[in-house]
Parts: structure tokens; sequence; C-alpha cells
């Protein structure tokens, strides 16, 4: 059994931000990973992906991206050359190929068990990420069997699906860019839209996240959100990172063909869909977000006397809803052959045996804090701030928590 200060689970970029304050403070500590560096950027994203993040917003601890397109977004593998080069200008030390099969509380720390041998660590951070578990819904089951379901993990390009319709539920980020591609492929797309949250790609000349960064409400912390249980299960921004800077909203994929109806409510058992009648609702409150979002900017933009440096404020067209969108309707009247669940992902720890799962199977924690001494998290959506789960809220939420682990550190030493 070896033994360090500090095993992380995980090996991207939060990881590797949590790594870099550690080795500044002289923590000994490992990374362990499962497969290679950014391994869900290898394994579990679609062959046209590009980050949301313009490509100057990806910072990490002491690095910053050095290219010729500081406004351009970058593509998966751009972004896994990206993370694997931080990973060697900081020489984190990371053992590769190594699965985490349990952890459990021990005296003086934890055990870590891996495919690789054991490990005793007087303190563990999980990063593994949020996202390493598509979250489809129990009805998937109830789809007809000639329906093929596939998720966002197993989806590479539309070539891989069956020629006819396909229905992708879900509007968030995801949802919005595979039913664009698959529609552009020439297979009808069925588009069932729950909640979501829209914005432009760009606004009053400069990039959506350009504003919210300058305005800092990508900094916006968890004790200053009114409801940070419901902020941290807020759809993911519908926004799409093309190098045309394009908006696709729902407005823009309507324009193309694609088709809107309610959120999938349920699946009878003689293979009918069954959509939610709030489709109106939802674009409506969607669009009263926006509203309110961009007010925020404008006030921020006036305060700021930017006003006479970029482009009007200016305020979009509501979203198109069709009139009479079906409330039930079979897969084979609708023609569809593929259902794809963009309905989002869950992080899943069935080596973790340590009582600190919520009944929905995820951490409990205080901004990154768990109620066990020396176990952290790192990486959740809005786990100290807004922008946790994008790569440049990696870095302020480490050095955080690296503080915060340093400080038991020396609470458990004093204390012997």
């Amino acid at each position: 059994m070896r033994s360090v200060t500090t095993a992380i689970v995980g090996a991207g970029q939060s990881a590797l931000a949590m790594s870099r304050y550690l080795a500044e403070a002289s923590i000994d500590h490992v990374l362990l990973e499962r497969g290679e560096v950014a391994e869900s950027w290898r394994s579990a994203r679609w062959d046209s992906l590009r980050l949301l993040t313009p490509n100057w917003l990806n910072r990490l601890p002491g690095y910053r991206y050095q290219g010729d397109e500081p406004d351009g977004f970058m593509s998966m593998p751009e972004v896994i050359d990206y993370i694997s080069t931080y990973a060697s200008t900081i020489s984190a030390p990371i053992e590769t190929h190594t699965e985490v099969t349990g952890v459990r509380s021990v005296e003086e720390g934890f055990e870590v068990l891996t495919t690789a041998g054991e490990w005793k660590a007087r303190t563990v951070v999980l990063a593994s990420g949020p996202y390493n578990q598509p979250d489809v819904p129990g009805i998937a089951g109830a789809i007809p069997p000639e329906v093929t379901g596939i998720s966002p993990a197993e989806y590479r390009n539309a070539e891989q699906l069956e020629d006819g319709g396909v229905l992708v539920v879900g509007a968030a980020a995801t949802g919005v860019q595979l039913a664009d591609e698959i529609h552009r492929s020439g297979r009808p797309v069925t588009l069932a839209v729950g909640s979501h949250v829209r914005l432009p790609r760009v606004y009053r000349g400069m990039d959506i996240m350009w504003w919210l960064d300058a305005a800092g409400i990508l900094d916006e912390r968890y004790d200053e959100v009114d409801d940070v249980v419901r902020a941290r299960n807020v759809a993911s921004f519908q926004l799409v990172g093309s190098p045309a800077r394009a908006t696709v909203d729902l407005n823009a994929l309507q324009e193309v063909g694609v088709r809107l109806v309610g959120r999938l409510a349920g699946v009878t058992e003689d293979g009918t869909a069954q959509f939610s009648g709030s489709l109106s609702n939802q674009c409506a409150l969607a669009d009263l977000k926006l509203g309110r979002l961009l007010d925020s900017v404008d006030d921020w933009a006036t305060a700021h006397g930017l006003d006479g440096e970029t482009e009007p404020a200016e305020r979009f067209e509501p979203t198109r809803v069709p009139e009479n969108p079906p409330l039930m309707c079979s897969f084979r009247s609708l023609g569809i052959k593929t259902v794809v669940w963009a309905t989002g992902y869950r992080s899943e720890y069935p080596w973790l045996h340590i009582p600190v799962l919520d009944p929905k199977g995820r951490v409990r924690h205080d901004g990154g804090v768990t109620p066990v001494p020396g176990l952290y998290l790192i990486g959740a959506p809005l786990l100290r701030r807004r922008k946790s789960t994008l790569i440049d809220g990696a870095g302020e939420d480490a050095r955080d928590l690296s503080t915060h682990l340093i400080g038991h550190l020396d609470e458990v030493a004093r204390a012997f």
C-alpha cells in the first residue's frame, strides 16, 4: 500500500487545478485517472462538438490560451491538447489507466482501492466530473422496440443514425446543437422542449460570455444565490461554439425546419408519445429570464461607461411557439426512428463507500466541503461559483478548496 497526503480522483481540468495549488503548498498528492488525461473529453463527446466558451476564457491557474484565435472555440482535439499540455506544464503526478474501485474512511484518513493497487491518503478530492453518466429518464425503456435510443455520450455523428425521423429530447446546449446537426444531415428532427436558458451568442458586438465574465455574473458565489439547490439544476446555456458565432435558439431551429413539441412526459404501452402542454410557458419563461439578464448587462455597461463604446442595447424576438403542438402522437406517425436523449448528465459514485450521498446519489457538500472531514468535491455545478463547471471556474474553486484542505491538515496536526 502506498501513502500520500492527498488522493485526487480524476485528471480533468478541476483535478489539475487542484494539483497546481497543492504543489505550490508542497503537499504530496496523486491524481488517479481511469483512462488518459481529460478522458471524458476523449471518449464521451461527439465529433463536431466545440466548447461553448471562447478560447480567451479557458483560463487555468498560471496558464492561458496563447493561440491566434482568442475569440474562437476549441474543438475536442484542441481541448484535449490544451488540458494535456497543462498537465505536462505543471508536472502533475498522474497515474493513468488506474480506475478507482473503492474509497473508505479509515483511521487517520482514507483507503483508496484501484485497479493498480491500494493507497492510503489523509485527504481525498472527488474530481471525477459532474457529467460522467448520461441521465436518461426511465421512460426510455417504454419506447417501441423498432425505435433506437441513444445518449450524447454514444453519439458521434449523424451518419451513425438510421435514416428517418429523429426525436431529440431536451433543449439545453446539447439538445439544440444535436437537433441542428442532425437536421442538416437530411433527417427530419422533432425537438421536445423542457426548461431551458436562452442566450444570444453575441450581444452588443461582444460574445455573451464576455459580458457575463466582465459583469461578474459568472463569479456569483453559491452562498449569494437565493435558491442554490434549484440553481445547481438549471439547464446549461442554449449556446453553440461555432466559428461563425451563430445563435442557435428555438427560433433559428424552426427556421431551418426543426419541429417543436413540449417536454416528453411519457410513452404509452402502444408506443404513443405524450408531450407536456407547457411548451408555450417554458418558452415565455426563458424569454423573460433572457430579458432580465440583458437588463443586468445593460445596467452594468451604463455604470461602467461602456454605452458609447459598444453597440446599442437590443432585445430579441420572442420565441415563436407553434400553434396547437401535439400532446399525443405515435412514434410511427412522426416517422421517428431514433430518440436522442439530450436530458443531461449525472455523477455516479459506486466506488464511494462513505455515507455522503443524498437520496439522488449526489455528494452532499457546502461549497465542495463534504460532511466528512478531509473529503472534498470539485467540478460540480455551482460548486462555489456560477462558473464552476467551466474550465475558467476550476482555478478559483481549487484555490478555495486547497486552502480549506491545508487548514484541515494543520488542524489534525495540532490535535496530535
